[in-house]
């Protein structure tokens, strides 16, 4: 039998869309022959509808939709993910249809209530060995723990979390023996280095329970924090057959393999079970926060990105990442395609840039021919720079506390990626204000007496200006603060902050660093050089007193380190101490103790802060978004009774 999965870029309860993408998925696989086709969990509905799956109109809305797709599957077997509500309960199921006809529903049995996910809050669990009915306009399908059958394959269903669970409670251990195959439609979000746990719990899930596993993954930024890589995997008695390239820009990413099931299955040794190369952590940041600003952009219907590019790590990163949208968007969807996508462009404009027809994406890119550009990487490369000016502006903010360091590091990148640059100081808008406080005041601010509130006000100062460009120009702003500034609130509220959305909020800074020079080197960015030179600053105190980040905090290696054991290991601020003064023990443990106590109390006294920050990515194994992974009381002790302990 030919099985497929197919990964699908869907948005939540957009039935037009949802729907197109599924038939779309369904005639590719037709067209390639396959006869059972797994489409990703809640694909239907989208995954994060969040509360609206407690409605009692979205469940019902995805059954009617369901109907439209009964036609489409004559002569193939399609699974479905979608929201069904029985007595006030919604559960999270999986229809399968073949022929024009629902054969039932698998329902979930374990819920993800860890990380990213609250599932509980807007399904119940699905008994195990249980089944109930779903009637609809006189028709009545069965819903609950079922096992399938097509052209004589045996399958039965493990959505996403069930797989997660001990191999002696989750759905597989109750299937094995009773079916050939086990499918697996899934919602799993990004992280970086996941891919590699989603590959170990296939394959071995394939040989412990000694079946084919079918597994398909949602693609793409979804709802706006959470990405899905698309992950599609085919195994067999702990041996790949499929696995595809994750993180594509196509909105259906179909694969699939040839099963003979008539083949009995042999015990497999756990290390017969394929290996895979260690992910590559900077690579998987690109490809992610490429495609997750790419379908933010075009699902939020806005034109492009603002962005204030201060010449430092964080913006410089965030610029990198609009070029790098672009080049790996146009090599894979091609020119033409990638511009029509983006929902940025006209048709006389995709012409004029692309040509009248759209390339393969293996082919070379027609558009304006330059004499000069006889190589088509070139050609490419002068059209990706073309596509980043109509998408990216940027603009530099200087004041009297700005260095040419900065200023030098900003136009270079801008100006090799191709974007718009814009330069002007703020001077006169912050000796205005200054100047109105110091008349109410009756007195004079100085850096002796006043010194967050003089940083502050360079930093708001920037804020109408960058979001006036970013109005007019119908764009999204981008703010550029990462984890470890938000942790420990490093930043200045209603300044840096605003924006519209916050892409690397969910990457700590030393990660940023190196993420930078690996770009330089790795992806061929060598304006990046100059920031890679510089030490992190924020530029609001005076040049002369050469403020860094790391002398107003700590090294970021070890605010990352405490970050991590307080909220990802969850530990007391004395046990993190203890862990430090083993692991740097070379530090003075004085030191150590100086460190942790600013760590926390200034984390406690900005989760505020924290609560107002843009939308981010989550792209690493924790964040700090209390509206996503981390919650924290606005209010609280402040760790006063710990602290004053160490």
């Amino acid at each position: 039998m030919r099985i497929a999965g197919a990964a699908l870029n869907q948005i939540p309860f957009d039935w037009t869309h949802n729907l197109r993408v599924i038939r779309e998925a369904i005639e590719q696989a037709k067209a390639a022959g396959v006869e059972l086709l797994c489409l990703p969990e809640l694909c239907l509905t989208g995954y994060g509808c969040e509360d609206l799956f407690l409605s009692g109109w979205l469940p019902e809305q995805a059954l009617v939709h369901l109907q439209q797709v009964r036609p489409w599957t004559e002569g193939i077997c399609v699974v479905v993910g979608l929201p069904v509500r029985l007595q006030h309960r919604t559960y999270n199921t999986a229809a399968v249809l073949r022929d024009g006809q629902i054969l039932g529903f698998a329902a979930k049995q374990f819920l993800a209530n860890d990380g990213v996910h609250y599932e509980p809050r807007f399904f119940h669990p699905w008994p195990a060995g249980e089944t109930t009915t779903v009637t609809w306009e006189g028709e009545e399908w069965t819903l609950g723990d079922m096992i399938f059958e097509h052209q004589g394959v045996k399958f039965g269903f493990e959505i996403c979390e069930d797989a997660w669970r001990p191999d002696n409670i989750r759905p597989a251990c109750r299937l094995q023996g009773r079916v050939d195959l086990i499918v697996n439609p899934s919602a799993s979000h990004f992280a970086m280095s996941k891919t590699d746990l989603r590959y170990q719990l296939v394959l071995r899930a394939s040989r412990n329970f000694n079946c084919t596993y079918l597994y398909a993954n949602l693609l793409g930024n979804e709802a706006g924090r959470i990405t899905y890589d698309g992950e599609i995997l085919v195994a067999r008695n702990g041996h790949l057959l499929q696995r595809n390239q994750l993180m594509s820009f196509k909105e259906v990413d179909l694969e699939y393999a040839d099963v003979d099931f008539t083949v009995p299955l042999e015990p497999v040794a756990l290390d017969a079970i394929d290996p895979l190369p260690a992910p590559d952590e900077y690579r998987e940041l690109n490809q992610a926060l490429s495609l997750a600003l790419f379908d933010y952009m075009r699902k939020a219907r806005s034109r492009g990105f603002v962005l204030s590019l201060s010449g430092g790590a964080d913006s410089c990163l965030c610029a990198v990442s609009v070029a790098e949208m672009v080049r790996l968007g146009t090599t894979e969807l091609g020119t033409a395609e990638f511009m029509r996508r983006s929902g940025c462009f006209t048709a006389e404009e995709i012409e004029a840039i692309a040509g009248p027809v759209a390339p393969a994406p293996d082919q070379s890119m027609p558009g304006p021919k330059d004499a000069s550009l006889t190589d088509p990487d070139q050609q490419q490369r002068a059209i990706n720079k073309q596509l980043t000016r109509r998408l990216l502006t940027c603009a530099y903010q200087g004041t009297v506390n700005s260095s040419d360091d900065t200023f030098n590091s900003a136009k270079e990148l801008a100006d090799s990626i191709g974007a718009v640059f814009y330069n002007w100081e703020i001077d006169q808008e912050v000796t205005g204000y200054v100047g109105k406080i110091q008349h109410a005041l009756n007195r004079e601010l100085s850096w002796k007496t006043d010194d967050l509130a003089l940083q502050n006000i360079q930093a708001r100062v920037r804020a109408p200006a960058i979001w006036l460009l970013a109005n007019v120009q119908n764009c999204l702003l981008i703010t550029t603060s990462n984890r470890s500034e938000a942790s420990v609130g490093y930043c200045t509220m209603d300044g840096d902050t605003a924006g519209s959305i916050s892409p690397i909020g969910g990457v700590d800074k030393d990660f940023v660093k190196k993420w930078l020079v690996w770009a330089q080197t790795e992806l061929g960015y060598p304006a990046l050089s100059h920031v890679n030179n510089l030490q992190p600053t924020a530029e609001l105190r005076p040049l002369e007193e050469k403020q860094t980040d790391e002398r107003d905090l700590m090294p970021y290696v070890l605010l990352n380190r405490i970050e991590r054991l307080a909220f990802y290991n969850r530990l007391s601020p004395q046990q993190v101490l203890a862990t430090l003064m083993q692991e740097e023990s070379a530090t003075d443990p004085e030191l150590l103790k100086t460190y942790v106590k600013r760590f926390y109390s200034l984390w406690s006294r900005n989760q505020w802060k924290r609560e107002r920050y843009a939308p981010s990515f989550h792209l690493d194994d924790y964040n700090v978004d209390p509206r996503s992974w981390l919650r924290f009381p606005i209010l609280s002790g402040g760790y006063t009774e710990e602290l004053s302990k160490l």
